[in-house]
Formats: C-alpha cells, structure tokens, sequence
C-alpha cells in the first residue's frame, strides 16, 4: 500500500504540473542516460500524482501517491519525504494524509484502556489541570490532586508548561501526587491517573520517562511537537504508562492558511500513527478559536486506531451538552480553570461536571433557573450555559 498525501496550492496554479515536481523531487528525482540501465528500480521509487481536484474555496488540489518502499515506519522519515524541502516551495500546505494501517504504533491503552485503568465503562471520562500553571510547590499540587481526587476526577495532569522545575520538581510534584493517590484510593477504592509533565534536553526525555513510570508514575504528558515525533515515539515504546500529547506549538505548524498542515494532518493522523494513547486539541466552543470541521476530522482520525480525543481550552461545565453531542460518551472532558476557578473550590467544580452529566442525561435544559442550588448553578452563573 501507499500513503496519499493531498497538498493544497495557490489558486491559479496547475495542480498537475506542481503534483509532479514535488512527486518527482521528494523522491527518486530526475535522472540522466548514464543511470538508463537503472531506470525500473528509479521507478518503483517515484510518487505520482493520482488525482487533481478544486477546494471549494477555489484553490487547486493534487493527491500524490507515495509507494510503500520509500517508507520507513516512523513519522520523521515519512514528513521528510511527503514535504521536506518541499515545504520552502513557496504557499503549499498538507490538507489529508492517508497512511497504511501498519503504519507506524497503535496506542498501548488507547480509549478503551483508560477505561479499564480507571474502572469507569461508559460515562466520559473527566480530567483536570493543575492551575495556577506555575508557583505551585510540589506539596500544594498534592493537596489540590487530593481534592479533585476525593471529588471523582479521573485524570488530573500538570500543566504543559510545568517543566522540572526548582519551585517544584518533577519528582517531587510526582512524589506528593503518588502521596495524594493513596490517600485517594484509601477512601474511595478509586485510583485516578497523574499525568505528570515529562521535560527534558536530549535523550533526557526518554530517560526520564522510564525514570518517572519505575518511580510509580501511571501516566505522562508529553509536549510531542516541540520535542519532535521521534521523541514521542521512543516515549511510547520506552513505558507501559498511558502517554498523553499535548498539541503545544501546532499553531505554528497549522495556523498559516497557505503554509504547513491542517489541523487534522497534525493532531489527527499523524498523532494516531505515533503511539499515544490520547490527544489533547481545543473545542471549537472552547476560549480559542478553532474550525469545528478540523476539530470532528481529529476526533475521526483518532477514534479509527483507539487513541482517545480530548477536546480542550475552555471546556467548562455548561459545555457538556454541546460536548456531548458532538462526541457521545467516547471522551475526555479536559478542565482547567473549568475546575479549579469554580467559586466553591476544585472539588465543587468536579462536581459541577458529574451533575452536568446527570442533568443531561436526564434530558433536562441547562437553565440556571430551574436548577437548584448546588455546584453546576454556581458553575454556570460563572461561565454561562450553552
């Protein structure tokens, strides 16, 4: 099999014409008559262009084919290939990457692994994020992973930008959340997963990732793009702890309308072919602005090989509807200030989620008014409903 990869070019360009340059010199390229004897082993590496179309905002289209035996396995290898020097062409941008199913990992644990580690079959899955982000010691993490813990909270992970620092160091915040989990577990017979932030120069990363998990970590957050997929495939191999990705950086890689990938290239295909087990991405109705098309074609492309979506930014308890609807119960709700700014405390405001899930499941309106009293009327007299 193939990887198809459909690149997006300037309106007035000849698809056809661009198709074949970039087919032709990201892989075998042109070649004179003192190579004519070898022409057929040339051929069986060069991509093709299989199709040409029009985006319906009239910019032109090519689907290039990339044979199997210019693939690697790994992500780095494959982007390399499919745009690499490419990339500094001028405006093209990846719009779809379709790769063999065997290509690259499948997640370890996956949606449905999660699932068993946490004993929770059906409902959504809800995670929290530690805030303030930074200035947090170590013990004030455990104190706030205890109570969120003691109030039903699934997941609870660090901050993204939570490096290893003096002010609280990763071991230290994992020792307080191990600490935190017992405790937990003592009282409610309910383990939730710490996803502890894993930073570092280097192979560091990968080293401390088995150093977190043989110190008792049962998750990881991973800021795969700005360490690179390489990373975060070593990552996922080295452990036997869910590995979460957080999307940090996309929006360099994504945001330019004629540059780069898609959304959904990026956080959707090529993060499902990583080894992850989920992947964190803003919710259209979330504090940043994102496509609800790019957003559904992540969820898509990450439900296909198991890994879990985790739609982020903003997610607050009166969104649960609108969440709901667009992905049923195969979730993860994502909080941060959602939880830990509700007016009654980070406790309250886990709780403000399980009555949003039990208020619609009832099939009742989220209207303030005819709630009673309690955390999801507090919640929503805050950050409103849908």
């Amino acid at each position: 099999m193939s990887a198809l990869v459909t690149y997006r070019f300037p309106k007035g360009a000849d698809p056809q014409k661009l198709g074949n340059k970039l087919a032709v010199g990201q892989t075998a390229g042109s070649w004179s008559e003192r190579w004519e004897h070898r022409t057929s082993s040339f051929q069986a590496h060069l991509a093709e262009v299989v199709s040409t179309a029009t985006s319906a905002d009239g910019h032109p289209t090519a689907t290039v084919s990339f044979p199997t035996a210019d693939l690697e396995g790994d992500l780095g290898s494959l982007l390399t290939l499919i745009f690499g020097k490419f990339s500094m062409a001028g405006p093209i941008k990846v719009l779809r990457i379709e790769l063999p199913e065997e290509f690259g990992r499948k997640p370890k644990f996956g949606m449905n692994g999660l699932r068993q580690q946490l004993g929770v079959p059906d409902r959504p899955l809800l995670m929290a994020i530690f805030k303030p982000a930074l200035g947090l010691s170590a013990q004030e993490h455990g104190e706030i992973l205890t109570e969120v813990g003691l109030a039903g909270i699934d997941l609870v992970k660090d901050d993204e930008i939570m490096a290893d620092l003096a002010s609280a160091p990763t071991r230290d915040r994992l020792a307080a959340g191990l600490r935190a989990l017992d405790t937990i577990e003592a009282k409610t017979g309910k383990r939730p997963l710490y996803a502890v932030n894993c930073t570092g120069g280097g192979g560091a990363v990968v080293d401390r990732a088995r150093a977190l998990q043989d110190a008792g970590a049962n998750a990881l957050l991973l800021n795969g793009l700005t360490y690179g997929w390489h990373t975060v495939e070593q990552v996922c191999d080295a452990v036997e702890i869910p590995v979460l990705l957080h999307p940090a950086l996309a929006g360099a890689l994504c945001g330019a309308p004629d540059h780069g990938f898609s959304y959904a290239t990026l956080l959707g295909t090529l993060a499902a072919h990583s080894g992850v087990d989920a992947v964190l991405y803003p919710a259209h109705y979330g504090s940043m602005p994102f496509d609800p098309a790019q957003e559904a074609a992540i969820r898509d492309a990450l439900r296909a090989r198991g890994v879990a979506p985790v739609p982020s930014a903003g997610i607050h308890p009166g969104v649960v509807p609108r969440a709901l609807a667009d992905y049923g119960t195969q979730v993860v709700l994502n909080a941060g200030t959602g939880i830990m700014d509700h007016p009654s405390g980070p406790a309250a405001g886990v709780r403000a989620f399980y009555e949003a899930l039990d208020v619609h499941a009832r099939g009742e309106a989220f209207d303030p008014a005819q709630l009673p009293e309690g955390p999801l009327k507090r919640a929503l007299a805050l950050w409103g409903s849908p």
